[in-house]
């Protein structure tokens, strides 16, 4: 087991490993959310309070939920290349910045979306999850302002792992903000006691799309990823071998 994790830990093997799988994660990804969207827009029936409006659900909700996993996703991987000086960990941590940024920014705007024909309001300041999920999108460009700001690769690891460590304790704030204050947003609708508080025919194309997202999500990691390794081990032999050959350009 070890033996294997170590063998993945190596730039070169995990470059010929994600080319392998970026295709295993996009084609589900984008089955799931085919279905989802199709379920979601004409199978789903209107909600009875908001209507028709409900539907952008099935978009908000998945770059939430993927706004907070690719923070956790970029912090875990910071915390492992800064304790055991893993070179892949770093690169996993600036490949998902910018993925995780877009899907926050795209949170943000379907919720303020959402929010205007529901609240009155396109933002409200003080909503407790808008604002934390506000400061989420800062500490992504505040980590890849510091990366970009120190020359030295090493250092640049080094100095935004602490940021993004620092910065993990917003997620759990985000989540359970709805449960911790009064908030504008409603209560947990999918994990709660008792079950999910929604229609099998609007929960299943959700589950679909939130699926289908992290799906996608996975194959543009495993793309920046790669790019990110090229980058990175752009002075070794390996690399040279590789655009030799031809192969970089999988």
């Amino acid at each position: 087991m070890w033996k294997f994790v170590h063998k993945l830990a190596s730039p070169p093997h995990f470059y010929h490993i994600a080319a392998n799988l970026i295709s295993w994660f996009a084609m589900p990804g984008l089955l799931l959310i085919g279905y989802g969207t199709y379920a979601g827009l004409f199978v789903a029936p209107p909600d009875y309070q908001q209507g028709d409006a409900f539907r952008i659900i099935y978009v908000h909700v998945p770059a939430a939920y993927l706004s907070m996993m690719a923070y956790m996703a970029m912090a875990i991987s910071a915390g492992i290349g800064l304790i055991w000086r893993i070179k892949l960990a770093h690169a996993v941590a600036a490949a998902v910045a910018p993925l995780g940024a877009w899907f926050t920014f795209l949170a943000l705007a379907t919720g303020s979306i959402w929010g205007r024909p529901m609240w009155g309001t396109w933002w409200e300041w003080g909503d407790p999850r808008l604002t934390s999920e506000l400061v989420l999108l800062f500490l992504y460009f505040g980590y890849m302002a510091l990366r970009n700001a120190i020359d030295s690769t090493s250092k640049a690891d080094r100095a935004s792992a602490v940021l993004a460590l620092v910065g993990a304790v917003n997620v759990p704030i985000i989540h359970f903000s709805v449960e911790w204050w009064s908030s504008l947003h409603q209560g947990p609708t999918l994990v709660r006691q008792g079950g999910p508080a929604m229609d099998t025919a609007m929960l299943y194309p959700l589950l679909a799309m939130i699926l289908g997202f992290t799906f996608i999500f996975g194959a543009l990691l495993l793309r920046r990823v790669r790019a990110e390794v090229l980058y990175r081990e752009r002075r070794k032999r390996w690399v040279r071998d590789l655009i030799l050959s031809g192969k970089g350009k999988r």
